[in-house]
């Protein structure tokens, strides 16, 4: 027996297969990339009763190993040149039929190959019975039924794959293991792909439809006397709930309802937690300070590491809270009601009714976002969806909307209920939308191609949360956005502050020229050092680097600072208020407040007036809810397309658009 035993786990999408990914590896998981390939790689592990490593691959979701997109191909690829000591098909109670397809193709393979049928607890309310000892000797496998949710038959799978040796590899539909794998390594490419040769394309196909139609006729037999679904015994409670939230009219309320929820519970439930972090990080940064000795490695750590970092970490409870909502709704099954419900808006804008997925991902990450389109089989409704999905409200600018938020508009209640700062939010999440759909209209008429597509989507049934699910999710995805952010961050903030605590002979002769200046004033010690401390940062290397494009920027109400924390986010948004944070911690070290409140003392050098206005507010919101502010965005962007020239269009549009209304929205609230 080998050290450790390697499986796969493969099926169609939603039937369960992450979470019994889940409920196998707990948080012994991690999530990463094929190899030349952006396309999510999960992998975890398990021990088994006697302390038998068991590791788990578990492949992108596919409905065949004849590939319609990229995700598809991935796994087929993986199948094809890999020999894993088990792979676990995982079908859902209620479509057996459909996921047999993807099993019976594995099998063939010559793979050893086990069957799950998940969500038994399910049966009873669908009417549905299965023999389950002649579907096992007539699919040539051992079946486990599985209930995640209820935890059942978690323990027979184990055995089983404990058992791993014991699986047959022989065929059950196709006469040659050896020739069928032949056959698929030929064709599971060029079913999909852009290729010149048109004619062979549409024969690949002809041929993968007929084997298809050919293996359902098989799997209708061997089902025919072995799983059965009787629509009296059911109590069908889906229908009754599809009625209400897919109505013309009160769909979209409820939606927009639960919208409105989410941005409420973002700023009221986080609030005592940022405070708490917020306080944190100011008093560490404080005790470091106090502890080490004066010099450059104190002023690094106190002035640069740590509020830099603390600029971001303050925001995962909002973070956690938005992966937790979004989490909830792809749980419970609504959130193909969602993209099924906006297919006709859509449509109107030149998006397929599959758009919609890259669009509501977007409000966690535009990269995923974008890689998502790949499940758009016309490439024009895929290019606008790529080009238009970075206006969606991506999580990185949820730290920048919420300080500017907290910053301009009072904590009050609307109608006595709805917080007026969740209501500012819900309207930023609005305005992307809005701009991407206007784009996405706009492009239409543009680009030239001709397009046809078909939306087809699956609707899974309503199920009660796996809270188990959503707290791996919540965990996994929060953790992913502070170290990705963190490491960005850390980088800026030590950058930043070399370049705010160094600078030319002015910079050197601070001390001098600002006594100087002010010999015959009144100033106090305390208030001479502050004096200093602004100068010395005005003519630091940052300072020279702001003045330089404070021209450019001033005409929006930004100030120098303004504008270094600008170019700075184009590494990572979120890195807008990680900035500022050390701009105006190594600018005035004395002082111990918050970032938010080291904002609204921010003033202007030569006016002395406030920098933060209502006005100066209201342009930043605008230019963040446009401008591609996201380097790795960019790259995507590029590798999606592989055209440099959709990419650089998408950059400068949205950047001059940024600009154009920024400036509006300051010229009407100055």
């Amino acid at each position: 027996m080998s050290n450790s035993i390697h499986i796969a786990l493969a099926g169609n999408p939603n039937t369960g297969k992450t979470s019994l990914f889940n409920t196998l590896t707990g948080l012994h998981q991690k999530t990463g990339n094929y190899p030349g390939i952006t396309v999510d790689k999960k992998q975890g592990s398990f021990h088994l009763e006697y302390g038998q490593k068991v590791n788990v691959i578990d492949l992108p979701g596919t409905y065949s190993l004849n590939p319609t997109s990229v995700d598809e191909s991935v796994a087929t690829k993986y199948l094809l040149q890999n020999t894993p000591d088990l792979v676990v098909v995982v079908a859902e109670i209620e479509n057996v039929k459909r996921n047999l397809l993807l099993f019976t193709q594995i099998k063939d393979l010559g793979l050893p190959t086990l069957l799950v049928i998940n969500m038994e607890d399910q049966m009873q309310k669908k009417g549905i019975s299965i023999e389950i000892e002649k579907l096992e000797k007539q699919l040539d496998t051992k079946i486990i039924l599985t209930s995640t949710r209820k935890n059942k038959g978690i323990s027979e799978l184990k055995s089983a794959i404990a058992r791993y040796e014991d699986f047959s590899r022989r065929t059950i539909y196709s006469e040659d293991a050896s020739l069928y794998k032949k056959w698929l390594s030929e064709t599971y490419e060029i079913g999909f792909q852009e290729i010149e040769d048109k004619k062979r394309q549409s024969e690949i196909r002809k041929e993968q439809h007929q084997e298809t139609v050919k293996r359902y006729r098989f799997i209708a037999e061997v089902l025919k006397n072995n799983y059965s679904i009787d629509k009296s015994r059911a109590t069908d409670f889906d229908s009754k709930l599809d009625k209400i939230l897919t109505h013309k009219v009160f769909g979209y309320l409820i939606f927009l309802g639960l919208l409105l929820l989410m941005f409420q519970a973002i700023f009221t439930w986080s609030a005592p937690f940022m405070d708490f972090i917020d306080d944190g990080f100011a008093a560490v940064s404080e005790y470091v300070s106090g502890l080490l000795p004066d010099g450059k490695l104190n002023d690094l750590i106190s002035q640069g590491i740590i509020p830099g970092i603390g600029g971001v970490v303050i925001f995962v409870p909002q973070i956690a809270i938005l992966f937790l909502f979004i989490a909830f709704l792809e749980e419970t099954g609504y959130m193909s009601r969602v993209v099924f419900l906006m297919d006709k808006v859509m449509r109107k804008f030149g998006l397929s009714g599959k758009s919609v997925v890259s669009l509501i991902s977007g409000n966690a990450c535009a990269i995923p976002a974008i890689m998502a389109t790949r499940n758009i089989e016309d490439w024009k409704e895929r290019l606008i969806t790529i080009l238009v999905t970075p206006f969606t409200v991506c999580s990185a600018r949820l730290p920048v909307y919420t300080i500017l938020i907290a910053l301009i508009i009072p904590e009050k209640t609307v109608f006595g209920v709805i917080n007026a700062q969740a209501l500012a939010l819900l309207g930023m999440y609005l305005l992307g939308v809005i701009f991407a759909l206007i784009s996405s209209m706009i492009l239409n008429r543009i680009i030239k191609m001709r397009s046809k597509s078909y939306f087809v989507i699956e609707m899974p049934s309503y199920k009660l949360p796996l809270f188990k699910n959503i707290f791996y999710t919540v965990v996994e995805k929060t953790k992913t956005f502070v170290f990705n952010a963190g490491k960005i961050i850390l980088a800026v903030s030590v950058i930043l502050w070399f370049l705010a605590s160094h600078g030319g002979d002015k910079f050197d002769q601070a001390e001098e020229i600002v006594s100087a200046r002010f010999t015959n004033s009144n100033k106090s010690p305390q208030e001479l050092e502050a004096e200093i401390a602004s100068f010395q940062i005005e003519n630091s290397y940052i300072g020279m680097m702001g003045k330089t494009i404070e021209p450019i920027i001033k005409p929006l109400g930004y100030d120098w600072k303004i504008g270094i924390a600008i170019i700075t986010s184009f590494a990572a948004r979120e890195v807008f208020v990680g900035t500022l944070a050390t701009i105006y911690s190594v600018e005035n070290p004395e002082d111990e407040g918050t970032v938010k409140h080291r904002m609204e003392m921010a003033t202007f050098s030569d006016s002395g007036k406030k920098v933060f206005t209502l006005a100066t507010g209201v342009s930043l919101l605008l230019f963040y809810a446009v401008a591609l502010q996201c380097v790795a965005t960019v790259a995507t962007v590029r590798k999606e397309t592989n055209s440099w020239k959709w990419t650089l269009i998408q950059l400068s549009g949205m950047t001059i658009l940024a600009y154009l209304l920024a400036l509006t929205g300051y010229t009407i609230f100055v």
